[in-house]
């Protein structure tokens, strides 16, 4: 098959495999009968919060692999990378069946199913990057919103499994499937050609042209004082996405007055808009420019911050549309990174240089829900977590203008 037609089917089997690996993202379905598992094993008195450990070592391990997994993508192909990952994450979900304590469950889940994300994720959003580069946004946000697509189709699976077969198999179950299913599709995905370009396609502009050929790798990138510029960038637009993500049902419950049905009910309305953000940024911002996406995001962030601050019990309306409002630019700046990192810094490395900037994402998946936490057992509320959040957000929409002007002075030199 001619390779500017196989590359859609490569697209295809990646969204498959990113629908499996975004399983990470129902610990919350998860963490509730294991808990109930692990006391009546131990005789503990743990609740849900207790295993919360487990998830932030998942999101703070999966950076490494996603880097040193990327220079393997970037030398040798997505395939031996994505196969390994597709063992460690199915691997890692079937252990956590046979778990019995926190400390087993950080090694399974925390480090083995946190690694093997990481070494998927990166390959399959890097490779499939790289064989549009007429589509760089669009694409990427299409593999990261199927990543996403998993927290609203996995948890009525996965609580149908628990409620017929336990938490323990429900584990095993999806573990083997998982593994199945990304070992499986890693044979069907192949490393895009240097220098590609697709048939029928040439660079727009005289900056195409010119980014086509900027390809820096990882040191040459960290040189550059506009990674730090975009890293930060990501910082202050992922914040208050994981920070909203990490407790919404919390929030619609505690500051609203919602019922656990409606609070569920806000939190899938949260994952929807995330999803939906991720393509739609990527497809605009082919239109329009990745940093003039990003502004607007901003914008759109602030006004939803600013609902979400003023929202008091029985606003329903208004947190509906706050809260949209967040994960919509949340799911924005995820879908529109990828790309974003590609056009600056090339897409030879983007790989490596992906899962580097990818950084940013795990620091505030730590500081968001940390804030968060922390502010709610302090006052009893979540509004000065949201003027928080603000305040990082206009950072943010700072950042892009000085992101332009370094831009300018960059090739002015």
């Amino acid at each position: 098959m001619e390779l500017s037609k196989k590359r859609w089917v490569i697209l295809a089997i990646s969204c498959l495999i990113n629908i499996c690996i975004g399983s990470l993202y129902a610990w919350s379905v998860f963490a509730p009968p294991l808990a109930e598992h692990i006391n009546s094993i131990k005789g503990t008195n743990l609740n849900p919060g207790n295993l919360a450990i487990v998830f932030t070592i998942a999101n703070l391990v999966g950076p490494i692999t996603m880097i040193s997994g990327g220079r393997i993508n970037d030398t040798l192909g997505p395939k031996k990378v994505v196969f390994l990952g597709g063992l460690m994450f199915g691997g890692g979900m079937f252990l956590s069946g046979l778990a019995k304590s926190v400390g087993f469950l950080n090694f399974s889940y925390g480090i083995l199913v946190g690694l093997g994300m990481g070494l998927v994720y990166g390959c399959t959003i890097g490779n499939s990057v790289k064989f549009f580069p007429d589509r760089r946004g669009l694409i990427g946000g299409i593999t990261t919103a199927t990543y996403g697509l998993s927290s609203v189709i996995l948890p009525p699976i996965a609580n149908a499994l628990i409620n017929s077969v336990g938490i323990t198999n429900t584990f095993k179950i999806l573990g083997l499937v998982f593994l199945i299913i990304i070992c499986v599709g890693s044979s069907l995905i192949e490393k895009c050609p240097e220098n590609f370009v697709p048939e029928g396609w040439s660079p727009r502009t005289e900056m195409e042209k010119d980014l086509m050929g900027r390809d820096k790798n990882w040191k040459e990138m960290l040189a550059s004082p506009i990674f730090y510029i975009m890293i930060f960038m990501l910082i202050c637009g992922a914040f208050s996405g994981l920070m909203c993500t990490s407790q919404a049902s919390s929030i619609a419950q505690r500051m609203i007055g919602m019922s656990v049905v409606a609070a569920t009910t806000a939190v899938s309305i949260l994952s929807l808009f995330n999803t939906a953000g991720r393509v739609i940024a990527g497809y605009v911002s082919d239109k329009i420019g990745r940093i003039n996406m990003l502004t607007i995001v901003f914008v759109v962030l602030i006004i939803g911050l600013i609902l979400l601050y003023t929202c008091s019990e029985g606003d329903v309306a208004k947190f509906y549309l706050g809260i949209s409002a967040i994960g919509l630019c949340f799911g924005a700046i995820m879908g529109v990174y990828p790309g974003f990192t590609a056009d600056r810094f090339g897409s030879k490395n983007n790989s490596v240089n992906y899962g580097i900037m990818f950084i940013g994402f795990a620091i505030a998946g730590f500081i968001g829900p940390t804030a968060m936490s922390s502010i709610y057992n302090k006052y009893n509320n979540y509004q000065n977590a949201f003027l928080i959040a603000a305040g990082f957000s206009i950072a943010g929409l700072l950042l892009s203008y000085v992101y332009r002007i370094a831009v300018k002075k960059l090739e002015a030199n």
